[in-house]
């Protein structure tokens, strides 16, 4: 299911959505947890927001949920952060990129921690020079892998450990709400 959220002073990029867009997968909640996150998500917007959650069949007595979002730019970041006081739930939020801007995505998981990520205009995930650069210079001292450097740079235990609560939103039914501000 996909709900469709604006956030209060989204403006010019099409019908009440916003000039930056994105989305918010919920992979796994504790059905306790659900309303405090609706509660969350309506700081960030402004306004009511209602999920209307799936069962997640790779947590029993987890739930889970897509919502599409618009709103200012920057929106991305807000939403993670207030995702991010519940420890208990398994999510990533993306911002596309936007004029002057690359986009984002945060992934959680309770195991990991957060992972944030800069994003190209084709999807992939970007790294600065600086952070390259450091990961080499720990690794000559550390004796660690590179490889292993590199994929934590790039979110892959994020990736492998999200991968099978992912592939339980394929079979989702795909419902717009569409709130105007």
């Amino acid at each position: 299911m996909t709900i469709v959220v604006n956030a209060k002073g989204a403006s010019d990029a099409g019908p009440s959505m916003g000039p930056a867009r994105g989305v918010i997968f919920v992979h796994s909640c504790p059905r306790a947890v659900s309303p405090h996150l609706e509660w969350a998500m309506a700081r960030v917007f402004g306004s009511r927001v209602e999920i209307d959650w799936a069962d997640q069949p790779v947590e029993p007595g987890a739930v889970r949920a897509e919502l599409i979002w618009g709103g200012p730019k920057g929106t991305g970041a807000k939403i993670a952060s207030a995702l991010h006081a519940f420890r208990q739930v398994r999510h990533e939020v993306t911002e596309d990129p936007s004029p002057g801007r690359e986009g984002e995505r945060f992934s959680f998981t309770p195991h990991l921690g957060l992972f944030r990520a800069a994003i190209g205009v084709h999807g992939d995930v970007m790294v600065p020079e600086d952070r390259l650069r450091t990961a080499m210079s720990q690794v000559a001292t550390t004796g660690e892998s590179l490889v292993d450097e590199i994929a934590r740079l790039i979110g892959t235990p994020w990736d492998e450990e999200l991968e099978p609560f992912r592939c339980a939103h394929e079979g989702s039914t795909v419902r717009v709400l569409h709130h105007v501000v």
